[in-house]
């Protein structure tokens, strides 16, 4: 009797370990098949061009294919709803951007909270915008700027991709510390011949994005975004020396879904953090402007939501609404 009740409560002990010990093996094993990276961007920009150089070193890496899927619409919004809709097991990855963490506020009716519903995994680039002006503005300096608008406001147009976008949250940014009037003009297509033109006077662009055109002395840039000036670009203040408080950085990194393996997340960091050291990686990543971030998933959350916070005060401050 005493041997059956032992045996008996070893078979419950080892039926108990089963999962953890199938859960290891899993995480083991992963990937076993190919990864999806849902994006909401289309190809070409740089959230697609960051997120297919990872894509190609995690699939020569782990053996297994790691695949970019282009998903645009509602401003990035539908990519992030895919994947919070898709098993948690690591095979469905969010390619993410700060728009994220804007849209958390900036639109009104989404069935998501991006940090909540998004298990952080790492963040991956970091890249600084450009202030660039038409050159028949009559300045070319942040302080000759902020003047000209307070002498003629709401008489300065900026062009952006869209609500909610990179060029626009930096300028939104910039109107509310320096209480100046802009006029912000979003555009279904590029904002650039408008620029080109002078029909808008400034904005704020990835460089890769204007360099030919700055190259040319078709524009002129008088300022970066970063908290302090750029490398490649030396010479150039950042707003933030006029400017105290501002920075705006575009940063892209990579989440899943809530519940998945902590030990899966774990090995996508892992070897995300590895691709991201590589110097061939860094070198393609300065060519379009910006540099590898990296480090632990939590410091990616505290990322994500230190930004959510940030941009949320941004949106109401300035009333934006998504339209």
């Amino acid at each position: 009797m005493e041997s059956s009740r032992r045996q008996a409560l070893y078979l419950t002990a080892a039926a108990a370990l089963l999962p953890v010990m199938s859960r290891f093996a899993w995480a083991d094993n992963y990937p076993s098949r190919p990864v999806r990276l849902i994006e909401g961007y289309p190809p070409g920009l740089t959230p697609d061009i960051v997120a297919r150089l990872i894509a190609q070193s995690l699939s020569e890496r782990l053996g297994q294919e790691f695949i970019v899927d282009n998903r645009p619409g509602a401003g990035s919004n539908l990519a992030a709803e895919m994947v919070i809709k898709s098993a948690p097991d690591g095979y469905t990855l969010l390619v993410m951007t700060i728009t994220n963490t804007v849209n958390a506020t900036l639109y009104k009716n989404l069935t998501f909270d991006i940090g909540h519903d998004i298990a952080p995994v790492i963040a991956t680039f970091r890249s600084p915008l450009v202030m660039i002006i038409n050159p028949s503005m009559p300045f070319r300096t942040v302080p000759e700027f902020i003047a000209y608008a307070k002498a003629n406001p709401g008489k300065i147009n900026y062009g952006s991709p869209g609500y909610g976008t990179a060029n626009h949250m930096a300028g939104e940014l910039f109107r509310v510390l320096t209480g100046i009037e802009l006029v912000h003009i979003p555009y279904r297509g590029s904002y650039m011949p408008d620029l080109l033109a002078g029909q808008t006077q400034v904005t704020w662009s990835p460089l890769a994005t204007s360099l030919e055109f700055v190259k040319a002395g078709k524009l002129v840039v008088i300022a970066v975004t970063g908290a302090m000036r750029s490398e490649a670009l030396p010479d150039i203040p950042a707003v933030a020396e006029t400017v105290p408080g501002y920075e705006y950085s575009v940063w892209h990194g990579i989440g899943a879904p809530k519940d998945t393996p902590t030990d899966v997340i774990g090995k996508l960091n892992a070897e995300i953090n590895k691709v991201l050291v590589d110097p061939k990686i860094k070198a393609r990543f300065a060519e379009v402007g910006g540099a590898a971030i990296g480090g632990s998933p939590a410091d990616y959350g505290k990322l994500i939501a230190d930004e959510t916070v940030k941009w949320a005060k941004v949106v109401r401050t300035a009333n934006l609404k998504a339209e």
